[in-house]
């Protein structure tokens, strides 16, 4: 007998199980972080992502926070790809940022996600509710990103 292949998640799918699993957390600013994972999903829309990256938009963070387990990636009914591009964005502790860069940039579909995920974190509106010391810290670390990925004025470098 066959095996019938799995139907992948619909992008609603993978929106509701984002939410529920990031449903308690908040993000610097005290503001609900599924917020911040629809302005990421929104932001690859806009730049022209696929269904495959604006569904690693909605996923991005959810290994890395622990909202959900690698093991429950890998068993997803979800593309290789869009898993491909969740676990180059997942952060690995005391990873070098050049590490993680270059992880992204050798990830088809993962830099685009990744400069949707900077713009949101790097919103001044976003910035302006957090402490001086925190904003500063941030300003530094997402430019210090966008240079590492080859991005300027919000758009990828040509390669």
């Amino acid at each position: 007998m066959t095996e019938t292949p799995q139907q992948n998640l619909s992008l609603a799918d993978v929106e509701a199980i984002a939410r529920a699993a990031h449903a308690n957390q908040i993000d610097k600013a005290g503001r609900p972080y599924t917020e911040h994972l629809s302005a990421v999903a929104e932001g690859v829309r806009t730049r022209g992502g696929d269904n495959d990256q604006i569904a690693a938009a909605w996923l991005h963070d959810a290994v890395e926070d622990d909202a959900l387990s690698d093991q429950w990636l890998e068993q997803a009914a979800l593309t290789r790809r869009t898993k491909d591009v969740v676990r180059a964005l997942t952060k690995h502790p005391g990873e070098p940022p050049e590490a993680y860069a270059a992880r992204i940039l050798a990830t088809p579909g993962a830099l685009l996600v990744k400069q949707a995920d900077l713009a949101h974190n790097a919103n001044p509106d976003r910035l302006a509710a957090l402490d001086e010391t925190t904003r500063k810290r941030l300003t530094e670390k997402y430019a210090r990103m966008h240079a590492l990925l080859g991005l300027t004025e919000g758009r990828p470098s040509p390669m």
